[in-house]
């Protein structure tokens, strides 16, 4: 595990879900420092398509949301001159490299996956897709020479496999010569747990979230509808115990931070007024993103060569990984891959 700054060198590779519009949490927990690290290293990120199969069955709702995905990433500064952003899916060899990499996973270690425990308990059907989920993650990692990957501590056990499945897999097949580099986390230690409109972690699950581009009506009702406690507008207030202020922590510099949570100690100030105040928070600090997606928005053919650009390098870079992958096993094939 690491949480030094990674060798100018290093390949960071991350990807995120297309399973829903994306908010707050995502930015907060993902999005924010991809865009961050994305400048300074040879990176790839990639929309998970596949990775979405395993909870929507919607044509059309995965359609949007990747696209919606590509424009959020985008819209809040990526630049694909400096690194490569593409869809899972224009990469097809990587569900290859899953099939071969589930044939040296042991059932016994994706049976301990808290996180397939967490989302079956949260009623999600329990498919072999989202059981096998680790499985793919490691594909998406290995296939392009990934050895940074930037994550919330919450990933750590499905890196913990991804990084066996590499050490397995270069054991078995090429002990003398590894095909993988073994990948570290970045654990990302500002990422904060962003609290829903019900005060639980913001998520697409419980339908608690604000998204990154509500806008007007939208976000206004979402805000004022944050649960608080029932203490009166006069009494002093808990800053640390709201979850309106949690949010605000996320967005204000430390000097509004500072007068806003001695204006609840002091009482006076509404949980209203807090809302208020986050309202505008959220509204100042994708003002210039929000125009740059509407931009974006109108031009998806632009988008989508973005993502064509993105899908040759992410391919070409897996072609080559293929064919050193399919000479270790022994899997003989009659083409090359395309490059």
């Amino acid at each position: 595990m690491t949480h030094a700054k990674p060798a100018s060198s290093s390949v960071v590779v991350s990807g995120i879900q297309p399973s829903g519009t994306l908010h707050l949490g995502n930015y907060f927990g993902a999005l924010r420092q991809h865009i961050a690290l994305h400048r300074e290293y040879p990176s790839y990120y990639f929309i998970v398509n596949y990775h979405a199969m395993t909870t929507l069955q919607d044509a059309e709702a995965l359609r949007r949301y990747s696209l919606d995905v590509a424009l959020d990433y985008l819209a809040l500064g990526f630049d694909p001159t400096q690194a490569h952003l593409f869809l899972q899916s224009d990469v097809p060899e990587v569900t290859e490299l899953a099939w071969i990499f589930q044939t040296i996973t042991p059932v016994s270690q994706l049976e301990k996956g808290v996180s397939y425990k967490d989302k079956v308990a949260q009623g999600l059907p329990a498919n072999a897709g989202l059981f096998t989920y680790p499985v793919l993650q490691a594909a998406d990692i290995l296939i392009y020479g990934g050895d940074v990957v930037p994550v919330g501590a919450d990933q750590k056990q499905n890196i913990e496999i991804t990084r066996d499945l590499a050490q397995r897999f270069n054991q078995t097949f090429s002990p003398g010569e590894p095909v993988f580099p073994v990948p570290e986390p970045l654990i990302l230690d500002d990422v904060a747990v962003v609290p829903g409109l019900d005060g639980r972690k913001m998520s697409k699950s419980y339908g608690n979230t604000i998204g990154i581009f509500d806008d007007g009506a939208e976000l206004k009702t979402k805000v004022m509808a944050i649960v608080t406690d029932s203490t009166p507008l006069e009494e002093p207030k808990d800053p640390d115990a709201c979850n309106v202020f949690a949010l605000i922590r996320l967005f204000a510099p430390e000097d509004e931070r500072q007068r806003i949570a001695a204006a609840y100690r002091a009482g006076g100030y509404g949980y209203g007024h807090a809302k208020k105040e986050l309202l505008q928070l959220i509204v100042e600090r994708f003002a210039g993103a929000r125009e740059r997606r509407r931009d974006l928005a109108r031009r998806p053919d632009d988008v989508m060569d973005i993502l064509r650009e993105g899908g040759r390098a992410g391919r070409e870079r897996a072609g080559v990984l293929m064919d050193a992958v399919r000479s270790a096993t022994g899997l003989v094939t009659t083409y090359r891959s395309p490059r």
